[in-house]
């Protein structure tokens, strides 16, 4: 059995007693609580105050829960409030496509798939969330990448790497690719990521009428076309669940 690394176990404990008092506590009240020596806590303390997880008050010198440890609290919260709100939403999006749904947002310079409906047939099909895909070449990143700055740095940044002789790479053709998006409101991918697979994603929103992730449909490319086009209708569904997704999350309407 791997064994725990005590220096993490006293951060997390220290953060715990932290977050369960009303007040500011100071350094011996720290080290006596988790029974620390006074130097141990202290180098604990300075490397949470690093990064941000914990700040000390300079008049008083006692310390408190930083702000960083509510920013990754408050993307928790958003991202199981998204899934929640697309539940109904890409149910219904799977049934009326005849596809499979996935919801994505950005994480690490890539895709997170956070939600994802199989495609209502007898079929085998793996589950993927928690699955990553690329920024550049897929159409739930280059939903994100279009609506959200960091996503559209993050793309420009990383290495955009050809998957097929269809996929999008350099910087001046992809830009291009991303104001088609942005002006017909949704991302495709036709064969850019994955031979004979097509997918349409298109943005939500939320509250404050910022991006906070997309869904769309993915199949084979003969499902997904006809005449050698995207199917209209399966568009319209697209944009109809992230329309609707977006209401559910205080967006309005768009």
């Amino acid at each position: 059995m791997a064994r725990n690394i005590q220096s993490l176990e006293r951060a997390a404990a220290m953060l715990r007693l932290l977050a369960g008092g009303e007040r500011r506590l100071g350094l011996s009240d720290i080290a006596s609580s988790l029974g620390l020596a006074k130097g141990t806590a202290h180098g604990i303390l300075r490397t949470l105050q690093q990064e941000g997880f914990v700040e000390q008050d300079d008049a008083s010198g006692r310390y408190q829960l930083g702000a960083e440890l509510l920013r990754l609290g408050t993307t928790y919260l958003d991202v199981h409030e998204l899934r929640a709100r697309a539940l109904v939403w890409a149910d219904d999006l799977a049934r009326s496509s005849g596809e499979s749904v996935h919801l994505g947002v950005l994480h690490q310079q890539g895709v997170l798939i956070v939600h994802h409906v199989f495609r209502p047939d007898d079929s085998r099909q793996v589950l993927e969330i928690g699955a990553m895909q690329p920024l550049h070449s897929t159409a739930l990143g280059k939903v994100l990448s279009a609506y959200d700055p960091v996503a559209h740095s993050e793309a420009l940044e990383s290495e955009r790497k050809a998957f097929t002789d269809r996929t999008v790479c350099d910087p001046d053709g992809f830009e291009h690719v991303l104001d088609l998006t942005r002006a017909r409101g949704y991302a495709a991918d036709v064969e850019e990521t994955w031979e004979g697979v097509a997918a349409v994603a298109a943005p939500i929103h939320d509250r404050r009428r910022m991006p906070v992730g997309a869904v769309g449909i993915t199949g084979a490319v003969e499902r997904l076309r006809r005449d050698g086009e995207l199917r209209p209708e399966l568009i319209a569904a697209v944009r109809d669940c992230a329309r609707a997704v977006s209401r559910d999350l205080g967006a309005g309407r768009f």
